[in-house]
C-alpha cells in the first residue's frame, strides 16, 4: 500500500540577510520531495534580499514583504499562512541538509505528529564545524528538553494542527517554549535517525546570549517546576564543564 505523501509547509523568515539567503532558498529548491508549500516573510529587507529571492520565485509559494514586529511576529505571520501537513521554520542561513531530506523524513515513519533528527553546525563560509553539543533523544516529548534544547528549532517538523502560535514575550527563546507546547500535544514522535538541517551559527540568541539564558531558565521553570529546574540547570552546568574540558569552548 502506498500512502499519500504529506504536504510540508517550509517558513524561511530573513530581514536584510542577502549574505545567508541564497543558502536557504536553494536547499529548498533542490528538494526531490514533490508536495512542499514554501513561504518566505521578510522583513521589509532593502539590502538586496529581495533581488535574490526573486531569482527562486518558482520555488516559492508565498512571498511576503513588510515590516514586523520581531522574529517571532514574522513567524507567527508564516504559520497563519502555511496550508500544510506539517510545518519547518527553516530561517535565512540555515539549509535542509541534502537533496533527499524531506523524502528521508517523511520516509521515516507513517503520520507523526513530530518528526525530528540531528543538524550539522555551519560558519559564515558554509564550512561544517561539526555536531550540535546536544545529541537528539532517542525518544521525544515535551521533558526532553529539561537538560538543554537536544532538538534544534531547524530539525523538528510539527503537524500544523498541533502548531500554535509562538509566545511573543520572549523575544530570543519562543521556539523552546513553541516546541514544548507542541510536543505536550503529539502522541507519535518519529526520529528520523538521519542529519536533517545545517544551523548558521552566530544568530540573535547568541549576540545576546544572556538575555537568551535568562528567557530559556524562565521556559523550563515554567513547564518542569522552580526546584527540578534548578536541578537541572546544575546537572546542565556540569555536564557542559565536561564537555569544555574534554572538547574545548563549543556551541549549542
Amino acid at each position: 500500500m502506498t500512502f499519500a505523501k504529506p504536504k510540508i509547509s517550509i517558513i524561511t523568515i530573513v530581514y536584510n540577510n542577502v549574505r545567508d539567503i541564497r543558502y536557504t532558498l536553494e536547499s529548498v529548491a533542490q528538494q526531490t520531495y514533490p508536495n512542499i508549500e514554501y513561504l518566505v516573510i521578510d522583513g521589509n529587507s532593502n539590502d538586496g534580499t529581495l533581488d535574490v529571492i526573486q531569482e527562486y520565485k518558482d520555488h516559492i509559494t508565498v512571498l511576503v514583504s513588510e515590516k514586523d514586529k520581531g522574529i517571532y511576529d514574522a513567524m507567527n505571520k508564516g504559520l497563519r499562512l502555511a496550508t500544510g501537513d506539517y510545518v519547518l521554520f527553516l530561517n535565512s542561513g540555515d539549509e535542509l541538509y541534502a537533496p533527499d531530506t524531506l523524502e528521508k523524513v517523511f520516509n521515516s515513519g507513517e503520520d507523526a505528529d513530530i518528526y525530528y533528527g540531528e543538524t550539522k553546525l555551519v560558519n559564515e563560509d558554509r564550512e561544517i564545524l561539526g555536531d550540535r553539543r546536544h545529541k537528539c533523544p532517542d525518544t521525544f516529548d515535551w521533558k526532553s528538553f529539561k537538560y538543554g534544547m537536544n532538538v534544534c528549532h531547524q530539525a523538528i517538523y510539527v503537524k500544523r494542527e498541533i502548531a500554535e502560535p509562538y509566545d511573543m514575550q520572549y523575544k530570543l527563546s519562543s521556539d523552546i517554549d513553541w516546541v514544548i507546547r507542541a510536543a505536550k500535544k503529539a502522541k507519535k514522535t518519529v526520529n528520523v535517525k538521519d542529519y536533517v538541517a545545517k544551523y548558521l551559527v552566530g544568530g540573535m540568541s547568541q549576540q545576546r546570549h544572556k538575555q537568551s539564558l535568562k528567557e530559556r531558565y524562565e521556559i523550563f521553570k515554567k513547564y518542569y517546576g522552580t526546584i527540578p529546574n534548578l536541578i537541572n540547570h546544575g546537572i546542565i552546568a556540569l555536564r557542559l564543564l565536561k564537555h569544555r574540558l574534554t572538547h574545548g569552548k563549543t556551541r549549542d
